[in-house]
């Protein structure tokens, strides 16, 4: 183990994970590119490079990218990821209140504490848990979306009605639905433009259902106030809040679990876990309206995927999601089949790639922690600048993803069709949970019920799938019973 430590600790390899964790952090920070995008495009680069260099360099940027999503979220309403959707639904109102810094403060510490758990669970038990991994079927899966999608009924119970919470998720779980159905190959919804038979993108629908939406209403506003009165106060004394630490251990142990199921991602990983930590919450009231144990959550969560999704990877040949597919790649690039050769005969690469990712989660941490105080003040810009330069860099954010002129206007199609929405008391929070987790729903279902020559029981087989129906309850019982109370005591419900 010491050699390989010698090898991290070198000059030229603290060197390389520092450029690559930083400029990971940078990637993940411009909304439209992503971790898998910037680790895709680098790949090829990597062949002249050093091996262990090169897989440092992509470690780094892996790492970087999944905190560095988190930035925008919390700035500029503006996921810098679809990972980061969850941070942006409590960051940016704590930026609202002036509270930035801390935000930033608790999401950094998040994601590092969640990026270090997954990464020891990867160096001490990959073997062993690639073998449960295989277990996980497409009817885990159908059932692993619906525990994302029961926080569709937690966002009714405080910020609208529980039919428009649903009528929205079903509203994005309809538009999920355009493009080409995968078992089929026939096309659904696409109106005949070759530009949907791919489907809807992510990023451009939540560039325009956050960013944009945020930039009409700031337009719109005569005089925009922002409590600036914490952002005077020295952030780097200001302290985590109390209890916090139980939010990020959930969320790092769900994040990990999720992680190293093959096929599954970040963006799952902490829906769950934010809706799971806002089930044990002592101030759920607080959820929505800038709750940091909801950041904390959310980040350690889609932090703890980066380790778990290299078990199944490393150990089975099998990705864990695209940024594991695409660091594969750099693997058999370099002639390291994935599999057992990676733990013996490829010993002295594969254990100093993984533990560069230690060092990659303390140098964004380091960064981090350095430029909160200085990123928070983004929140004093007035509207006046803001408006025009968080639109320049959604267009391009938009554009940037596909070179697509469509998608352009895909963001600004939903920019507007989500403003009305907004403004008739439906939950944009629940559109997007049906967005994102209605087609990795529908795809475990079809698998699902083909594997089950048809019959629903599959869903109900394994002990896995057990265990699985028991969460999901536990998860909707006790807001389905909360609300079942409010209604009986007559209390008006929010419009």
């Amino acid at each position: 183990m010491f050699e390989y430590l010698a090898i991290v600790f070198s000059g030229p390899a603290l060197l390389t994970i520092a450029i690559g964790t930083v400029a990971g952090v940078a990637i993940g920070g411009m909304p439209g590119l992503t971790a898998t995008m910037a680790v895709g495009l680098l790949v090829p680069f990597t062949y002249t490079m050093d091996p262990t260099m090169g897989l440092m360099l992509l470690g780094g940027i892996y790492c970087g990218a999944m905190y560095g999503g988190s930035i925008p979220a919390i700035l500029l309403n503006t996921p810098g990821t679809p990972a980061a959707v969850a941070t942006a639904i409590e960051g940016y109102p704590m930026s609202k209140k002036g509270k930035a810094g801390l935000a930033l403060k608790v999401s950094v510490i998040a994601s590092f504490t969640g990026g270090m758990f997954s990464i020891m669970i990867l160096l001490l038990f990959a073997p062993v848990l690639a073998r449960q991994a295989l277990a996980f079927g497409p009817a885990e899966t159908f059932l692993l979306a619906l525990m994302g999608l029961a926080g569709i009924i937690s966002i009714a119970d405080e910020n609208s009605s529980l039919l428009k919470a649903l009528i929205a998720g079903l509203l994005g779980m309809i538009i999920a639905v355009v493009g080409t159905d995968d078992m089929s190959g026939s096309q659904r919804y696409t109106m005949g433009l070759v530009e949907l038979v791919d489907g809807i993108d992510f990023m451009p629908a939540l560039i325009g259902l956050f960013s944009m939406i945020q930039m009409l209403e700031l337009a719109g506003m005569q005089h925009h106030t922002v409590d600036t009165s914490a952002l005077h106060k020295k952030q780097k004394s200001e302290p985590m809040p109390k209890g916090i630490g139980k939010h990020i251990a959930l969320g790092s142990g769900t994040g990990t679990v999720i992680g190293i199921l093959p096929g599954e991602g970040a963006t799952i990983a902490a829906f769950i876990s934010y809706n799971l930590s806002k089930r044990i919450s002592k101030t759920k009231e607080l959820f929505g309206k800038g709750n940091p144990e909801g950041i904390a959550a959310a980040e350690s969560g889609n932090n703890g995927c980066v380790g778990g999704s290299l078990v199944p990877t490393l150990t089975l040949g099998i990705p864990g999601n695209s940024v594991a597919a695409a660091l594969m790649g750099a693997f058999i690039i370099h002639g390291m089949i994935p599999g057992p050769d990676l733990f013996t005969e490829y010993a002295n690469r594969t254990y100093p790639f993984i533990i560069s990712m230690f060092v990659a989660n303390g140098v964004f941490l380091i960064v981090g922690l350095s430029f909160a105080p200085y990123l928070a003040r983004i929140a004093l810009i007035p509207p006046a600048l803001m408006v025009p330069v968080v639109s320049a860099f959604a267009v391009l954010g938009s554009y940037a993803l596909n070179n697509s002129v469509f998608d352009v206007y895909l963001m600004i199609a939903f920019a507007l069709g989500g403003l009305v929405i907004k403004k008739l008391g439906y939950s944009l929070e629940a559109l997007i949970l049906g967005l994102i987790l209605g087609p990795i729903a529908e795809g475990g279902f079809t698998q699902g019920m083909i594997i089950g020559h048809g019959s629903p029981m599959i869903f109900f087989h394994s002990n896995i799938a057990k265990v699985m129906w028991v969460i999901i309850l536990a998860l909707l019982i006790p807001p389905l019973y909360s609300y079942y109370k409010m209604v009986r005591g007559g209390k008006p419900q929010a419009e």
